[in-house]
């Protein structure tokens, strides 16, 4: 049960760093509900760092965004929306002249094959 004690003195240094840090000085709470009260010594050692250039990959530059198209005017959007009717009116004319179209060229293609097609074979 070595891992438990250590555990808990792990947790009781944590406590007393974390009441240093934010200046509390409460008594620290251990696991197994005892108070103790703690004093934390800090030892600030001065650390000179060499200076190393890294150098980091480059991003790539994103595009710059497309402008936008200018506000339109009241009366614009009623002949713009106008004109896209108009459009779809003319698209829903050509596809139902196509179909009519398709169907009449398949109706005579049917009727020319069966005036072509040989009599049937005789029954005995």
């Amino acid at each position: 049960m070595k891992w438990i004690a250590e555990r808990d003195a792990l947790i009781a240094q944590t406590l007393a760093f974390v009441q240093s840090v934010t200046g509390r000085k409460d008594d620290v709470l251990q696991p197994d509900g005892t108070s103790v009260a703690t004093t934390v010594a800090v030892e600030i050692v001065a650390v000179k760092a060499a200076a190393v250039e890294i150098e980091l990959p480059q991003a790539p530059v994103p595009p710059p965004p497309t402008p936008l198209p200018p506000p339109r005017a009241i009366g614009d959007f009623r002949s713009e929306m106008q004109a896209r009717i108009a459009n779809f009116r003319k698209h829903q004319e050509r596809f139902e002249r196509e179909r009519e179209e398709y169907c009449a060229e398949t109706l005579t293609r049917l009727r020319a094959a069966i005036h072509d097609s040989p009599a049937p074979p005789a029954r005995k």
